[in-house]
């Protein structure tokens, strides 16, 4: 009896037994043409289906032709392994009714199987009518490309593109592309600094050099990418350097696609560590696999992106009339620089060697005349970029030219940013090279070290122009009335510079290193020390600002002893903020913004002689008392007042406002026999905080209840003041952000509060919500890398309370967690600060033990050190972290 012969296969079947080996190749690493490979089976599948369809064979004997067309990404020869299939299905005059048959023998089949196909049925007159109206639709149209049936259909359309959009209308679609790129970029934002960058349609993304193909294409009439190099648009080693992005962009999407089981371009924190494990990245000189992917998909995505960007700064200027057209400068004043093309460039290329000074130059003419340096002069500097040695990068003209650049008004173009790109930075700065493209793993920093060195330089400069970032007036003027801002924008463009190091305190070990810089550029003693000082200090405003009760005279003690000089003060304050504004928007915010200028104006008071006296402190006490009792109206409310006083302690009434302590009494008198009563304010320092006033019986545990139930209705807490009166009244005073959904604000206060009734009176089970809520968060929180928890007790910074700093990540509830932790330690929590660092996720404590006093000796620092890790640690286990 004979075998039964096998059915041959579909076109479906062999296609998709042909992309699963493909995709099995290219996880092993040994498929490097994938998409173009991935293309040439959609292809096969495209050609068999059709030839496979009766529809599409009475097609062509019925005198009815047809072609099938690949357009977009499909036609550009980029198919990912879940990327959308874009599809033309092209016909000589009008659309037959049968066409839809042929749509349901070759997209249907794709559908079955969850792929996304797009199609359209069109004949030649209507593709150009909808790409005239529909600026996607003419970009399909640019990357379309013939894959089977009749071919002249295609040779039409092309022709009729270039008819409609040829050169003569060049300007107008170029145009519109330009346009269209700005929205892009505002939209999705820089991605090549956001922590979560989008590989597509971010700036960097493959969405740029699409749109350096469709300029050339509309313009030059280019048809494949190679082109660009044969036309001149691109040098040889460019256009090698953009295979070469290009293929770990794909690289990385495909990796993406493959990890995610859809098409997906945002590169979310879940996944870049599994990415960079994938791809083999190790740890090395201090750098997380995961720093070492990102910074390498930073430096080819800000390659892509300065290519597009050099581009079209070129076309600006080569339009001859009308629209984007910028008014040319005055001719540069350097002998051997002039204007090629609206962009500066060299008058000589053989003139470079033997005048080096030329490579800097040509940076400070453009940060003089506000135009940026060309294409060619920029592919000519990294060329001669070794020119640049360290003896000449110490001469009086490369630090003259260098000064020019960092003192210049800041532009629409970044010249420091020009000079990193072509190495020119790093040859005048040789530390530099350490930091370029150097990531920082957390939810702070979006931009990498040497982009957010320069982005600080960048703020600073606009400090007091109409696009000063910090808001207000106080940067602007103290900008003004610097002298010399000179070792302000030094400071700024090292103070980071020892991230470079493997380890250690960078700060530190970028004083010394600044100190070695500033003395080989020839600087004198007093800049010297200016500026390692600033780099030194750079974080220690921020630091106290959010770590400290700013109040509190210590505070402004401590930090006066150790800044001393009312102009360092300004200076450090200004690099503070303009880091933290660079930083990123969870280090710079109106609450950061508060801290930080309350404490300078209060630091700056003590330098300049005006701190209060413990005289003067009791005078204003005693005067605050005397005009409560005056304004509390009649006889039975100055005897309340006469009682009520005494009970309330000198740090409240020292740093209390006279009108807060007014509402503070008549909150205590609605409370009657209730629990607690609250009133809800917004901040008058902040429009994004609530402030939030408690009265309260006190007893044990209060605040760390308090902060379990607004975890509990997803209200965070950014600081927390808490006073108690002698009579057992407590007064927390909660700093929060406003719930997100502010039309249903007033409905989660009255939740809250109902929750909070409930925890008092024994009715809710506080412990049992929150696991329940925890463990319902752990699938939606983005893994982040996590440092271990450190705690820090500190008995000496404060006269009254032991402060408690708790490094450790961020996640929900842990407020809750680490405060029933220092209840259960026998400690008060009277003033909290919440989770506002920079550099760090950390929460701090000022806290007494029950009997009101500080913690006492080593033995029992430690036992509350070990109870807050034990706890940290067992919380991480329960919530799947560890």
């Amino acid at each position: 009896m004979s075998a039964r012969r096998k059915d041959p296969e579909t076109p479906l079947e062999r296609m998709l037994r042909q992309k699963e080996q493909l995709v099995k190749r290219f996880l092993k690493g040994n498929e490097p043409k994938f998409q173009q490979r991935h293309t040439r089976i959609m292809d096969e599948y495209f050609r068999n289906a059709y030839a496979a369809s009766r529809t599409g064979m009475s097609f062509i004997t019925g005198g009815k032709p047809c072609a099938i067309i690949a357009q977009g990404g499909y036609g550009r020869e980029e198919q990912c392994i879940f990327s959308d299939v874009d599809l033309l299905i092209l016909f000589d005059g009008e659309v037959p009714a049968e066409a839809e048959a042929l749509v349901q023998d070759i997209v249907y089949p794709l559908w079955d199987i969850g792929l996304h196909v797009g199609h359209a049925t069109r004949n030649v007159s209507t593709c150009i009518e909808v790409a005239d109206e529909n600026l996607e639709a003419l970009t399909a149209l640019l990357d379309a490309r013939f894959i089977c049936g009749q071919s002249f259909l295609y040779s039409r359309l092309t022709g009729a593109m270039r008819t409609a959009f040829g050169r003569r209308q060049a300007n107008a679609v170029i145009h519109r592309l330009t346009e269209a790129n700005q929205a892009r970029h505002a939209h999705f934002g820089d991605a090549t600094f956001l922590l979560e960058p989008n590989l597509k349609e971010g700036r960097g993304g493959l969405r740029d050099y699409h749109t350096l193909l469709w300029i050339a294409r509309i313009r030059d009439d280019l048809r494949q990418p190679r082109d660009l190099e044969f036309s001149g648009r691109l040098s040889h080693s460019e256009y090698q350097e953009l295979e070469h992005s290009l293929s770990f962009i794909w690289k990385v999407r495909n990796r993406l696609h493959h990890l995610a089981r859809r098409k997906s371009d945002q590169l979310y924190f879940q996944h870049q560590e599994t990415l960079a494990e994938a791809m083999n990245f190790k740890a090395r000189k201090g750098q997380q696999p995961v720093e070492r992917f990102l910074g390498c998909l930073h430096r080819h995505m800000t390659f892509v992106r300065d290519l597009l960007q050099l581009h079209l700064y070129e076309l600006e200027y080569e339009r001859p009339s009308g629209r984007g057209r910028k008014k040319i400068p005055a001719r540069p004043a350097v002998e051997g620089i002039e204007m090629k093309n609206g962009m500066l460039g060299f008058s000589s290329a053989a003139a470079i060697p033997g005048n080096r000074a030329l490579l800097l130059h040509i940076f400070a003419e453009s940060a003089r005349t506000g135009v940026p340096v060309g294409t060619e002069a920029r592919r000519l500097i990294k060329d001669f970029a070794h020119l640049i040695n360290r003896e000449f990068a110490s001469s009086k003209t490369a630090r003259k030219a260098f000064e020019t650049v960092l003192l210049l008004p800041a532009l629409e173009h970044n010249v420091l940013d020009a000079m990193l790109q072509t190495g020119i930075l790093v040859r005048f700065l040789p530390k530099f090279d350490k930091i370029v493209d150097r990531i920082q793993y957390d939810a702070y920093h979006i931009h990498p070290v040497d982009k957010h060195l320069l982005l600080t330089v960048r703020i600073i400069k606009c400090f007091g122009t109409e696009i000063d970032p910090a808001g207000g007036s106080l940067c602007g003027r103290l900008m003004k009335d610097l002298k010399d801002p000179l070792p302000l924008l030094w400071a700024a463009l090292m103070h980071d510079i020892g991230k470079g190091g493997s380890s250690g305190n960078h700060s530190e070990t970028g004083a010394m290193m600044s100190r070695r810089i500033m003395t080989e550029k020839g600087y004198d003693a007093d800049t010297v020390d200016t500026v390692r000082f600033l780099v030194r200090e750079h974080l220690f405003l921020i630091r106290m600002a959010t770590r400290r009760d700013i109040r509190d005279e210590e505070t402004a003690l401590h930090c006066a002893r150790r800044i001393r000089t009312a102009g360092r003060l300004k200076l450090l304050y200004l690099l503070t903020v303009a880091d933290c504004i660079a930083t990123g928007p969870k280090a710079w915010n109106e609450w950061t913004a508060t801290l930080l200028e309350n404490l300078f104006l209060n630091v700056l008071h003590f330098i300049e002689g005006d701190e209060l006296t413990t005289s003067e402190s009791m005078a204003i006490i005693d005067n605050r008392k005397a005009a409560l009792l005056q304004r509390a109206g009649g006889k039975e409310a100055r005897q309340e007042a006469g009682r009520l006083l005494p009970l309330m302690s000198p740090r409240y009434m020292l740093y209390t406002r006279e009108e807060d302590i007014r509402r503070h009494v008549e909150l205590y008198r609605r409370m009657g026999d209730r629990p607690f009563v609250w009133r809800i304010d917004p901040s008058p320092e902040s429009g994004e905080t609530r402030v939030i006033t408690l009265c309260a019986r006190d007893y044990p545990g209060l605040f760390s209840q308090v902060a379990g139930v607004f975890t509990l209705n997803g209200i965070h807490i950014r600081g927390a003041q808490v006073y108690t009166w002698r009579n057992n009244i407590a007064l927390d005073i909660l700093e929060v952000a406003p719930p997100p959904d502010r039309l249903f604000e007033a409905e989660k206060w009255d939740r809250t509060e109902a929750d909070l009734l409930a925890v008092m009176n024994g009715g809710k089970d506080l412990d049992g919500e929150m696991a329940r809520k925890l463990a319902g968060g752990r699938k939606s929180r983005p893994p982040v890398s996590a440092p271990s928890c450190r705690v820090v007790v500190d008995n000496r910074a404060s006269s009254f309370f032991t402060i408690i700093e708790v490094f450790t990540n961020d996640r929900p509830g842990r407020l809750y967690q680490l405060t029933s932790t220092l209840f259960r330690c026998q400690l008060d929590v009277w003033l909290a600060k919440i989770a506002t660092q920079v550099d760090q996720v950390v929460d701090i404590f000022y806290v007494r033990d029950f009997d009101g006093q500080k913690i006492d000796g080593e033995h029992q620092e430690k036992a509350v050190q070990t109870a807050i890790i034990k706890a940290m640690d067992q919380a991480d286990l329960l919530s799947g972290a560890a």
